[in-house]
């Protein structure tokens, strides 16, 4: 009676239960907690908008401050080219995520007592230094998830599974918002640092329920075939098209990720800024975006990537131009409010390119080398991340409209590249 209720649920959520078996429900619900709760546990650490409110109120340098984004982004990513391999070697990669996602917690426990017991400069390094380690731990498990998941959940599952964990996650971190809002959790430092090490706990746990999974062992003999060094891992890039096409469509999507501070910054324009006791209202208007969009991201990319990172390249085209032809002839968007309606709009189009360029790197033919694309992928991503700090300094000279431009056009450039995409779960859709 439990599993067929089990089924049913499992059917409701997936529209495959028709043909899932006990382990096929079993895995989707392993993933479905330990991602939820990694999820709930990246918002609750977010580098964007907590870490760096902690980091002021303590008294951190503005230049440790600044390096919050980066080092979270591209410490997640640079690593996994060097990871790859060893990955590849495995014959059960649920360890590595795992592992990193335990790594993640004590990473987030580390801050929480720095922001307890340090301030000023040593805070933020201390702090600084700790999120350097839980990106790191953080690549790790990004570089093996692809290939474990697709192992173990069939296609047209695999998107919508995501997308219900970023659901949830998000209505944690919508929670953690009201009652930041309304004062019930007060904006203190030593307040937030309770709730960053509420999310270590909740990472731990997510490692320890992930050991759970029931995962088959991969071939290593056909992983090591892209084994050869450093010309063997970047053979991919020049033998399939298609990868590189899915690159450069992520690397223009990048703008959806990289768009919000400018859209706080041009909102601070009309002489209303935009400060630390609006991170309620902020926090507010991402985590409600990411509840909204993110289960119908999934399930949209689970019938097709492709068309799921059209859509979300067109919706942030239209939401930043609108930005910021509305910065350039106004000054600003309205203060606050106007930021976080912004902040919503931008977050639903980021959902949909994470949704969607997830998906389709799960579902596309990797050759048996699915870690090595995942982690070439992401790396080269990283430098791009890297890169898109110096639009920072593009804003200081010509403002964050124009920047904002520049994303929206980026949008488009990546909506356009992904309509020439395979349609990866066309074997899901016919059989």
């Amino acid at each position: 009676m439990a599993l067929n209720l089990q089924r049913r649920l499992y059917g409701s959520l997936t529209e495959d239960d028709a043909q899932a078996d006990a382990g096929q429900i079993r895995a989707f619900a392993t993933h479905f907690t330990a991602l939820t709760a990694s999820k709930l546990a990246g918002g609750l650490v977010d580098p964007k908008l907590v870490l760096s409110s902690v980091l002021v109120a303590l008294g951190a340098p503005g230049g440790l401050v600044g390096a919050l984004v980066p080092v979270r982004e591209a410490g997640a990513l640079l690593p996994q080219l060097a990871l790859a391999a060893w990955i590849d070697r495995s014959r059960q990669r649920k360890w590595f995520w795992a592992a990193g996602a335990a790594g993640q917690g004590i990473a987030a426990l580390g801050m929480a007592a720095a922001a307890l017991t340090l301030d000023g400069a040593a805070a933020g390094w201390a702090i600084l230094g700790c999120l350097a380690f839980l990106a790191v731990c953080r690549s790790a498990g990004s570089a093996s998830y692809k290939d474990v998941l697709s192992r173990t959940l069939d296609k047209g599952t695999r998107g919508t599974v995501s997308g219900l964990a970023g659901t949830i996650g998000a209505v944690g971190v919508l929670i953690f918002a009201l009652l930041l809002s309304f004062g019930i959790i007060p904006g203190t430092p030593a307040a937030i640092a309770g709730v960053i090490a509420v999310a270590g706990a909740l990472l731990i746990v997510a490692g320890l329920i992930f050991t759970l999974l029931q995962e088959p062992d991969a071939d290593i003999d056909d992983a090591a075939q892209g084994l050869g060094g450093l010309r063997a891992i970047f053979a991919p890039l020049r033998k399939d098209a298609q990868l590189r096409q899915y690159i450069l469509t992520r690397t223009l999507l990048i703008s959806t990720a990289l768009a919000p501070p400018f859209v706080v910054m041009l909102s601070a324009g009309d002489g209303e800024s935009v400060n630390l006791g609006h991170l309620g209202l902020l926090v507010l208007a991402s985590s409600a975006a990411a509840i909204v969009s993110s289960y119908v991201w999934g399930r949209l990319s689970d019938r097709s990537s492709r068309r799921t990172l059209m859509f979300a390249g067109m919706a942030a085209a239209a939401v930043l131009a609108l930005a910021a032809l509305i910065g350039t002839l106004t000054g600003g968007l309205g203060g606050p409010y106007g930021a976080a309606g912004f902040v919503f709009a931008a977050k639903i189009a980021y959902e949909g390119a994470r949704a969607g360029r997830k998906t389709h790197l799960a579902d596309m033919d990797a050759h048996d080398q699915r870690a090595i694309y995942t982690a070439l992928s992401n790396s080269i991503l990283g430098v791009m991340l890297l890169l898109g700090g110096g639009f920072g300094l593009l804003a200081d000279l010509v403002g964050p409209a124009l920047v904002l431009g520049v994303f929206a056009a980026m949008a488009a450039g990546g909506a356009l590249l992904a309509a020439g995409l395979d349609e990866v779960q066309a074997d899901a859709q016919s059989g």
